[in-house]
């Protein structure tokens, strides 16, 4: 069929080849008017021999023939991948990236970098994915026309633009760790989070809730939030659930709660038991290790499938591409006797 196409438009099957598999190594124009043709005469292709050209695929890396785009906003650029989490992101999205053929590349979006002016670059340069991976704070992109680019979201960390995302699976993380907990022999484990008035994107809470239905009554601590903008001005709050709820172990999401524990008079792990709901970036050794790299890799995936498919801008129904954390054992969680 590719050769009765190439035929009929007078151009090579390689070209035919290339177009129905969006590649850019064509002319935009080109790729236009042999997939409307194909569209035409009802082309479909093969699944059979397409599962086994990405077989091929999977057995070797492919020459680098275009960039995705991995942009960073962040108001000091060299933070981002500072942290670990954020770092495997990063090196799981350019290993499977460099399979699939492409390179990724990180702009810096700032000042000297508008989003205006950034997007006159990738436009330029036959850039068609974007990656946004966490960010601490909600970029301004102003006028940046995502309708040219497909766009995949690493966390829930920005909400702007709307997007597909790659993600922990926050709820399976926490269910996970509180069976491990138990399974330690801890009975009153406590979950120490933030308000959710701040911030209802994380799902933590939803996930400690539905552990404890599996609990006997008796057993149930009540969550506490701490402050979201200012954590360490909940100390009194901590110290009276502490005192009223008496848990054996604290499952957590904030990396300050050692220091505000030992404020309080709490020894880790001689009073008490704690875990984290990510061990990487933590000062807690125990807990949920979130598979980052596996976040960035399933990422570039979810990404190279939306160029394939032609599909760019906001989608109306945004998916969300769940990835289970693994348990670590650790020295601040250790086994009851």
């Amino acid at each position: 069929m590719q050769r009765d196409l190439a035929q009929a438009l007078g151009v090579s099957q390689v070209a035919v080849s290339m177009a129905l598999r969006n590649s850019p190594d064509i002319s935009a124009a080109l790729r236009k008017k042999i997939q409307a043709y194909a569209e035409q005469m009802g082309y479909r292709p093969n699944p059979v021999a397409t599962a086994l050209a990405h077989s091929r695929l999977g057995e070797r890396s492919q020459p680098v023939q275009a960039a995705l785009a991995w942009v960073n906003c962040w108001p000091a650029p060299g933070q981002l991948r500072s942290y670990r989490a954020f770092e495997q992101y990063w090196q799981g999205a350019r290993a499977a990236a460099g399979k699939l053929g492409y390179r990724l590349e990180e702009f810096v979006c700032n000042e000297q970098l508008t989003p205006q002016r950034l997007e006159t670059i990738l436009v330029a340069r036959g850039i068609l994915g974007i990656l946004l991976p966490p960010h601490a704070a909600q970029p301004d992109w102003g006028n940046f026309n995502w309708k040219r680019f497909s766009i995949v979201r690493l966390g829930r960390g920005i909400t702007e633009p709307g997007g597909h995302v790659v993600t922990a699976d926050q709820v399976a993380n926490t269910l996970l760790a509180v069976e491990k907990m138990r399974a330690r022999g801890y009975r009153r484990i406590g979950f120490v989070g933030f308000k959710t008035t701040a911030d209802t994107r994380w799902l933590f809470d939803a996930g400690f809730l539905r552990a404890q239905m599996g609990m006997p009554p008796k057993e149930r601590v009540p969550i506490l939030g701490l402050d979201k903008l200012n954590p360490r001005a909940s100390q009194p709050a901590l110290m009276r659930w502490l005192k009223k709820e008496k848990p054996d172990a604290v499952l957590t999401v904030f990396l300050g709660l050692p220091e505000m524990l030992a404020q309080c008079g709490c020894r880790v792990p001689d009073d008490i038991g704690l875990a984290a709901l990510s061990v990487v970036d933590f000062p807690i050794d125990a807990g949920i290790d979130q598979n980052a790299l596996e976040i960035g890799r399933a990422s570039i995936l979810t990404l190279n499938s939306l160029i394939h498919d032609q599909d760019r801008g906001i989608p109306e129904n945004c998916r969300q591409i769940l990835i289970p954390g693994t348990w670590v054992d650790g020295s601040m969680l250790p086994v009851r006797s």
